[in-house]
């Protein structure tokens, strides 16, 4: 099941996220990031204040009490695609892949913003992120020409866009 995030969720959410960096960027993003700066504790504390805060959509996926993925969704950030719903985040837990978790998390995004009236959804991925860009073009999305440096990571992003 997919669920709004929970301040005690927060901690496995860190896990999700750090683990799912460090299985999808490795060899893009230098290791000293992923494996030395990237720390649990301190990402849970920064879920945690912004679950409290609740500027922000976050979800997690549930099966038997486990949560095996988490996502962030909300109105595009980017000023020209204002009219768009924007996936934030999505990751898996990287032993819980391939099991149809993401998909159901991407098909719940959509059916979310198709609810609050969006027909345009975008997400911004690695350049390099083969497997992410192979998730996303199978499910509908296509790069649109748009790119972002990322200076801090030595990273470029695309922005992929799906319309309804």
């Amino acid at each position: 099941m997919i669920r709004k995030a929970e301040i005690d969720d927060a901690s496995r959410i860190a896990e999700i996220q750090i683990s799912g960096w460090r299985y999808a960027y490795r060899g893009i993003i230098d290791d000293i990031i992923l494996f030395r700066k990237l720390n649990i504790e301190k990402k849970s504390q920064m879920i945690r204040e912004t679950l409290r805060e609740g500027k922000e959509e976050w979800f997690v996926y549930e099966e038997n009490g486990i949560i095996k993925g988490m996502m962030i969704i909300s109105k595009s950030r980017d000023e020209e695609k204002s009219d768009c719903f924007e996936l934030c985040a999505i990751y898996v837990e990287p032993l819980m892949i391939r099991n149809g978790i993401g998909k159901k998390m991407l098909e719940y995004f959509e059916e979310t913003g198709k609810n609050r009236g969006f027909k345009e959804y975008i997400v911004w991925v690695l350049e390099k992120n083969i497997i992410g860009r192979s998730f996303y073009e199978k499910n509908g999305y296509k790069p649109d020409g748009k790119k972002l440096e990322i200076e801090k990571l030595n990273a470029v992003e695309i922005r992929y866009c799906k319309k309804i």
